[in-house]
C-alpha cells in the first residue's frame, strides 16, 4: 500500500535515525535487556542526534520542530531493530514529559529544565499511579500540603517507568481533600529533593531493559517554584495531555506490528518443510494476508491521526480508538507472527519472541483497553 506520510525531510532524517540505532542501540540492545538496565550516555547521544526533544524551541537547545512525521520515523526504526525497551524509554521522554515541560513551564522553569532535558542529561519521568489508584485519577491520594515557600509531600507511587533513572518526576498530588478532581495538582520533584526515595526496580515480564518503579514521599520537601501551572487544574492538564500520550502508543503498536509482519514474512520465506518454503503452504499465505491487510488498514488510520495532531485537531476520542484498537492489534499479529515461527518463535534470540513479551503492555499503560472503549462509548450516548 502507497503510503503519503512522508517528504524527502523525513526519509533523509530516517537514514540519520537508521544510522544511529545501527552504531548505538542494535549492538547493545540485548546486553541492556540482561542487565535490566540502558545506559544513561545514549540518551544525551540519541538527543544529541535529534531522536527526541526536536520540538523544543532554539533558545532552549532543540530545533522547534513540532511535526510528529520525525517522531514516527523514530518509531518505525526502533521497531525495526527491536529494541523496544529503549524505544518506550525514548517515548515516555517525547510523548509524556516533554509535553509538560513544554506546555506548563514559566520561562524560569523552562531555562531551569528544558536546556539539559534537550540533552539528554536530564531523564523524566510522569508518576500518577499508587497502589490503589490507576486509571481513576481522582483517587489520588499522595498529598501535598502548602509550608511557606514549600509543599510537603506523602504518598507512594508506582509502576513508574523510568522512575529509578529519572532526574525530574512529573508528580501529581492532592492539594486540596475536599475537591474531588479540581484539588489535584502537578509538581516537578527533582532528583536530590529531601525526603523522596526510590524503593524497587520492578521485575516485570517483558521491556527488561526499561526501568519501572515505586517512589515513596516521606514529608518530602519541594519547592512551591516546582508546581507546573496553577494549583488544583492538575486533572485538567492530565486529560489535556493524554491524547498525544495515546498516540505515542499507537504509532510504537503499529510500528511493532509492521516490523514482525515483515520478520515474519521473510523467515516464511526461507523456511522449508516438506520440501518447500512455508510460505507456499495456503495457511501461511492466508495467515500473512490477513495481517497485512489488518496492518494496512490500522496504519491508515494512524497516519491520519498523526496528521490530525500536527494540525491540532486529535481529539482524546479519536486517540482512544487508536489506542486501545492498535494496541490490540499488536498483540494479536505478534502472537500469530510467533505461532508461524514455530518452536523457534518461542525462543528468546528471536525477535518475535522477545516482541511477543514486551507487546504485552501496550493494553495497559497509557490506559486500558477498557478505559479507551469506556471514553468513546461514553462519547457515543453522552
Amino acid at each position: 500500500m502507497i503510503r503519503d506520510l512522508y517528504t524527502e525531510d523525513h526519509e533523509l532524517y530516517r537514514e540519520s535515525v537508521r544510522d544511529f540505532l545501527a552504531h548505538e542501540v542494535a549492538p547493545n540492545k540485548d546486553k541492556w535487556d540482561e542487565a535490566r538496565w540502558i545506559d544513561r550516555e545514549v540518551f544525551a547521544r540519541a538527543a544529541a542526534q535529534g531522536l527526541y526533544a526536536i520540538q523544543v524551541p532554539e533558545e532552549y537547545g532543540g530545533s522547534g520542530e513540532p511535526d510528529y512525521r520525525y517522531r514516527m520515523v523514530v518509531c518505525e526504526e526502533i521497531a525495526r531493530v527491536n529494541a523496544l525497551s529503549f524505544g518506550l524509554t525514548v517515548a515516555l521522554q517525547d510523548d509524556l514529559v516533554l509535553a509538560y515541560l513544554l506546555g506548563l513551564t514559566n520561562e524560569e522553569q523552562k531555562k531551569r529544565w528544558l536546556p539539559g532535558f534537550t540533552a539528554g542529561e536530564l531523564i523524566g519521568a510522569l508518576a500518577m499511579t499508587e497502589p490503589g489508584t490507576g486509571s481513576d485519577l481522582k483517587s489520588i491520594a499522595t498529598t501535598a500540603v502548602r509550608d511557606g515557600d514549600n509543599w510537603i509531600i506523602n504518598g507512594q507511587k508506582t509502576f513508574i517507568s523510568s522512575g529509578i533513572m529519572a532526574d525530574l518526576v512529573v508528580l501529581a498530588v492532592r492539594t486540596r481533600a475536599d475537591a474531588g478532581s479540581h484539588g489535584l495538582s502537578l509538581f516537578v520533584v527533582e532528583r536530590d529533593t529531601p525526603g523522596f526515595e526510590r524503593g524497587r526496580k520492578l521485575d516485570k515480564i517483558g521491556l527488561p531493559g526499561q526501568d519501572t518503579a515505586e517512589l515513596f514521599f516521606d514529608d518530602a520537601v519541594v519547592p512551591a517554584a516546582n508546581m507546573l501551572g496553577e494549583e488544583g487544574r492538575g486533572m485538567h492538564y492530565l486529560m489535556g495531555h493524554l491524547p498525544r500520550e495515546r498516540l505515542g502508543v499507537s504509532a510504537m503498536a503499529i510500528a511493532t506490528s509492521a516490523a514482525m509482519l515483515d520478520t515474519t514474512i521473510e523467515y516464511c520465506k526461507t523456511r522449508r518443510a516438506f520440501g518447500q518454503p512455508i510460505a507456499d503452504f495456503q495457511h501461511v499465505s492466508f495467515e500473512l494476508a490477513e495481517m497485512a491487510t489488518e496492518v494496512d488498514v490500522a496504519r491508515a488510520y494512524v497516519d491520519r491521526s498523526v496528521l490530525a495532531y500536527n494540525a491540532g485537531q486529535l481529539t482524546a476520542v479519536d486517540a482512544a480508538k487508536g489506542k486501545w484498537y492498535v494496541s490490540e492489534l499488536q498483540k494479536r499479529v505478534v502472537d500469530r507472527c510467533l505461532q508461524l515461527h514455530g518452536g523457534y518463535g518461542f525462543m528468546a534470540e528471536y525477535a518475535v519472541g522477545r516482541a511477543y513479551l514486551d507487546t504485552r503492555v501496550q493494553t495497559i499503560y497509557g490506559g486500558t483497553t477498557a478505559i479507551m472503549k469506556q471514553i468513546i462509548g461514553r462519547d457515543l450516548i453522552g
